[in-house]
Order: C-alpha cells, then sequence, then structure tokens
C-alpha cells in the first residue's frame, strides 16, 4: 500500500510518500508544496491544489493521511491550516483516493509512542524508522512522513483488532 502523508499549510505544505507491505515501511519520496506568502489566500490555496495535484498523479497513493490542525492559543492559525487541509482532502477525494485524517498527539502516539513527544523526537523516530541518514528536511515533508507512519501504524493496529475480533 502507497502512503500520501499531508502536513498541511497555507504557505508550505509538507508531503512525504511510503509504502508498506506487510511489517516494512520504506520511502518513496518527501518534500514540499510551497508558494509565495503575499499571495491572496484563494491564490495560494488554489497553486497549493494544483501542485498537490501533482504529487498524487505522480505517485498515484492508494491512501491520503492528513494531520488535523492543532488548535491550542491560535485560532487565526488553526483556521488558516484548516483551509490548507481542507484543500489536501478536497484533492485527495477528487481522484477518488481514501483520505484519512490525524490528530497531532494520535501521531506522536504512532511514531515516538508517546502522544507528548517533542517536534524533534517525531522527525527523528520518523529517520530512524525510515532508515534515514538524515532527517528529512524541510521539517514540514518529515512531518508529513510522520502522519504516513501514523497510518500505517494505525491501520495495523485495526487489522490486528479485528482478527482478535474474528477469533
Amino acid at each position: 500500500m502507497k502512503i500520501l502523508g499531508i502536513d498541511p499549510g497555507t504557505v508550505v505544505m509538507g508531503y512525504g510518500v511510503i509504502e508498506s507491505e506487510d511489517e516494512e515501511i520504506t520511502l518513496v519520496d518527501f518534500g514540499a508544496i510551497t508558494v509565495r506568502e503575499r499571495l491572496e489566500i484563494g491564490e495560494r490555496l488554489k497553486q497549493i491544489y494544483n501542485q498537490l495535484l501533482d504529487v498524487i498523479l505522480r505517485y498515484r497513493p492508494d491512501a491520503v493521511a492528513v494531520e488535523q490542525p492543532f488548535v491550542a492559543k491560535n485560532v487565526k492559525s488553526a483556521m488558516a491550516i484548516g483551509r490548507a487541509q481542507a484543500i489536501a482532502l478536497l484533492a485527495a477525494a477528487g481522484k477518488g483516493i481514501p483520505t484519512y485524517e490525524y490528530a497531532p498527539a494520535q501521531v506522536k502516539q504512532r511514531v515516538a509512542h508517546y502522544g507528548a513527544s517533542g517536534k524533534e523526537q517525531v522527525q527523528e523516530m520518523v529517520r530512524l524508522q525510515l532508515g534515514l541518514a538524515e532527517v528529512p528536511q524541510p521539517s514540514d515533508a518529515a512531518d508529513a512522513l510522520a502522519v504516513a507512519i501514523c497510518h500505517v501504524q494505525e491501520t495495523h493496529l485495526q487489522n490486528l483488532l479485528a482478527r482478535q475480533g474474528e477469533g
């Protein structure tokens, strides 16, 4: 199964593509979609959407996993990230690809085994799990890979629970 992970943003949107077979996870590619911050929000979202469609067409993922916005004190920032999240969901749905959303704490729990892990700890676990020499850059791409790995772990867990329920 090929998974496209997305770390949404309205200026930089990280993406990471991994392949999962049984318990093995391999890196396919990662990067970031960037747009000029000075553009009007509608134009930025349009450009992100078009570039994301290019990524989807290039890698043809079986699933798209998107991180949900973290709402703490900065509601304006969470709203902006929510717009980018909607663009990612729309791009995947338009191509008939199932989408999955994960909260930041859920991503941390699945990747680093601790829901309150720091950003650096999660990125280091991404590096280790993918057997990379260095943490992927930019950090948005590393975060997107974490979301993709989270989806793999969540899928394995759900399959395990389903098999236990059958037995």
